[in-house]
């Protein structure tokens, strides 16, 4: 089961999708709700029917969004494998491909590190981090218990932070190679002798289904 899609009517869905590739193309920062109105082919009228919080709620939603989006990428392939080691490593690549694929991310961190560094300092960072438990974790109850499931998910997300902020060779993740080393050395055996064997995807608990933490 994919983390829980954000919640959107038609018309924000238009606009976002709008939004998505002016940020792409400059940057949150510049990009005004006139822009995204004329892009997504409605009027400003509508488009602040759509978000009476105006551009920041506008914005707030697409991160959410675009979020999700990434993480039902990780959990896909946290749930194609078979073992928790290849689960790990699998989820890593796939939140490194996902993210280098999104041109609207790739130009906030390139361009506009200050709306990055917002979300990813202090208390930001701890709401992202519940974000990614909550959404993950239920993805590796297969092979470890509740709370080790939800360290696991957050120990993915820390790493693949660690490497768009502080990018090295060691921690290139689009390298699937680079994710199975880290993974064998650092984590695997931490949980080595706590894994359990692969169960039915029906007995993960209900809270599977819960909705995202917003990060806002």
């Amino acid at each position: 089961m994919a983390p829980s899609a954000v919640v959107t009517t038609s018309s924000q869905e238009r606009a976002l999708d709008a939004a998505v590739e002016l940020v792409a193309r400059w940057g949150v920062t510049k990009t005004t709700l006139g822009d995204v109105a004329r892009a997504a082919a409605m009027s400003r009228a509508t488009l602040y029917r759509c978000f009476p919080g105006g551009k920041d709620e506008l914005f707030d939603l697409l991160a959410q969004r675009e979020v999700a989006r990434l993480l039902g990428a990780v959990a896909d392939a946290v749930d194609a494998a078979g073992d928790l080691p290849t689960a790990l490593a699998a989820g890593l690549h796939a939140a490194a491909r996902a993210f280098d694929g999104h041109a609207a991310l790739r130009f906030v961190l390139d361009h506009e590190p200050d709306l990055a560094t917002a979300v990813l300092g202090f208390a930001e960072m701890d709401r992202l981090l519940r974000v990614v438990r909550r959404a993950l974790a239920p993805h590796l109850v297969r092979f470890l218990d509740a709370p080790d499931a939800g360290w696991a998910a957050e120990w993915l997300a820390r790493v693949f932070l660690s490497a768009l902020v502080s990018p090295t060779p060691a921690f290139h993740l689009a390298d699937p190679e680079v994710c199975h080393r880290l993974v064998r050395r650092y984590l695997a055996p931490a949980f080595a002798a706590r894994s359990t064997a692969p169960v039915d995807r029906g007995t993960v608990p209900s809270h599977a289904a819960s909705p995202p933490v917003p990060i806002h």
